[in-house]
């Protein structure tokens, strides 16, 4: 009798563990929060790698961007429409000479070689402010970006995935829905901000400014003095068309981190639970 009830004891001791294993609700409420004990690493490393992939898939896009927001394009460039704070302060503090160089780099006919050519001109020619022209403008775009980007993401989720279990397809429409929303709200501030990196000379010519163009207020009265309303709009196919994948792949991919992490950390739990 001794061994048959340690059996039964045994038996409900193994349910139990089962169904809490099997039981959904709680792996997804796990799954939604990570661990509290995980490392910053583990967040920054699934941040990063989404980051590199969508950088790296959506480049050429984002060079068509740059060159349809060009306010006086190049005669001989012909160009067609595509079918179909504080982490933000600082991000842009670090970022931003990169991005001055990237869109100079990309503009059409472009005068610099390559990258340390394009550093060391910039740097002699126009000193280092002109890595940061348009910083000011940058954080006024990143700001409301990033506001209305994770709102309609958690909207989207709302309807598509509201018991917040892990479904790819349901974090790459809201990605792509968060990235075409907040890339057409903020189209006008990157508008500036691209006039601001390049220095256009064209552009800046035509409207005789002397010297180099600077401050976001300067940057919009010239926008608008160049082709009114619509030039604010110059390049919102290509920015919503690259912000699209770029924001699906972002968070499809740092959803896959945090559910492999979390239930990583789940199984090793288990593993070594009491036996």
């Amino acid at each position: 009798m001794e061994l048959s009830s340690d059996r039964v004891v045994a038996t409900l001791e193994m349910s139990e563990l089962k169904s809490k294993d099997d039981d959904p609700l709680k792996t997804d409420s796990e799954y939604e929060s990570l661990p509290p004990h995980v490392s910053v690493t583990t967040h920054m490393t699934a941040g990063a790698v989404a980051g590199i992939l969508e950088h790296t898939v959506m480049y050429p896009v984002d060079s068509v961007k740059t060159r349809m927001q060009s306010l006086q394009p190049d005669p001989n460039a012909q160009y067609r429409s595509i079918a179909g704070s504080v982490a933000t302060v600082l991000h842009d503090a670090v970022m931003n000479p990169a991005e001055v160089v990237k869109q100079r780099m990309q503009i059409y006919n472009s005068p610099y070689r390559g990258l340390w050519d394009c550093v060391q001109t910039v740097t002699r020619d126009e000193g280092m402010r002109a890595f940061y022209r348009s910083y000011s403008t940058q954080l006024t775009m990143n700001i409301p970006f990033q506001a209305v980007h994770f709102i309609t993401y958690e909207l989207m989720q709302e309807q598509l995935n509201p018991h917040r279990h892990y479904h790819p397809g349901s974090h790459i429409l809201s990605g792509a829905a968060a990235g075409a929303v907040s890339a057409a709200i903020t189209t006008p501030l990157d508008v500036c901000k691209t006039l601001l990196n390049t220095q256009e000379n064209q552009a800046l010519n035509s409207m005789h400014v002397s010297g180099h163009l600077t401050g976001m207020a300067n940057a919009f009265r010239t926008v608008y003095q160049l082709g009114g309303l619509p030039a604010f709009f110059k390049g919102v196919q290509a920015r919503i068309i690259y912000q699209m994948p770029s924001t699906a792949i972002a968070w499809s991919v740092y959803e896959f981190f945090k559910y492999f992490l979390t239930k990583q950390q789940l199984e090793q739990e288990a593993g070594t639970g009491p036996v």
